[in-house]
């Protein structure tokens, strides 16, 4: 049963393109796997591939279960990327995901899904690839979500390397996010001098009024009323988000003495 659920959670956009072909690997006996669920889904042709049979298959998956799961299958294939990139496989990242897993999907997911974090974990991930399905299937807001997490993930184990920040870097251009955003996203968790103005996508230099200005636009950017069809969950992640956010500001008024 738990095997179906994935499956069944990426045969929508996911299952011709480089993450099918990764999670097909990680889960080992993929196809039988699918052409078994094929014929229990509306339209199903017991896996022959006709258009009717995939066609449906795909429809059903364009609502918000399919974007839950489609998010889901896209943070696994990305995490695996992120938390391989200072050359270790740290407990507190995979923590982190397990934690999303059981929040999200219930307690009954996590096996599953962490073994198909065990099988994307001896792969190659290529990021721009897998990162220009994403960018073609899920809509901008997700995929700032989306990063959100996975910079969660590289600050995990409360060693934020280098090495951590240049993948994310290229996460963020392979999904289509602009600099500002990744930057935004990023000096939430990477600290530095001027965090606080690379969260609100400013300069040390912009005025008092630039700043809140600038708070405004991100306040709204952030909202997590923007990743509702995700569920509860990730839209309390985005409320996360969103308080990093107004703590920046908070910081800058402060410092700056503003009213």
């Amino acid at each position: 049963m738990g095997r179906a659920k994935w499956i069944v959670g990426f045969l929508g956009w996911v299952a011709y393109g480089p993450i099918g072909a990764l999670i097909g690997f990680a889960l080992g006996a993929v196809v039988d796997a699918t052409v078994d669920i094929g014929k229990r889904l509306p339209g199903g042709d017991g896996g022959t591939g006709s258009a009717s049979g995939w066609s449906s298959t795909t429809r059903s998956f364009q609502g918000r279960e399919g974007q839950r799961n489609s998010f889901l299958i896209s943070l696994l294939v990305l995490s695996s990327a992120v938390i391989k990139a200072d050359g270790r496989v740290r407990q507190e990242e995979l923590d982190h995901v397990k934690s999303f897993i059981r929040r999200n999907f219930g307690e009954a997911a996590v096996s599953e899904a962490m073994r198909m974090l065990e099988g994307l974990n001896r792969q190659q991930v290529d990021i721009y690839s897998v990162g220009s399905q994403i960018a073609s299937n899920m809509n901008y807001s997700q995929r700032l979500q989306l990063f959100h997490y996975l910079t969660q993930i590289a600050a995990a184990d409360k060693d934020f390397a280098r090495s951590e920040k240049d993948v994310l870097e290229a996460i963020s251009s392979a999904i289509r996010l602009t600099s500002s955003d990744a930057a935004s996203v990023i000096a939430m968790y990477y600290k530095s001098t001027d965090s606080a103005y690379a969260v609100l996508e400013i300069p040390v230099s912009a005025t008092d009024d630039e700043v809140k200005a600038a708070y405004r636009r991100m306040a709204m950017k952030n909202h997590p009323d923007k990743v509702a069809t995700l569920g509860p969950d990730v839209q309390r992640a985005a409320a996360e988000k969103f308080r990093k956010v107004q703590e920046a500001y908070e910081t800058i008024k402060k410092q700056r003495g503003m009213a």
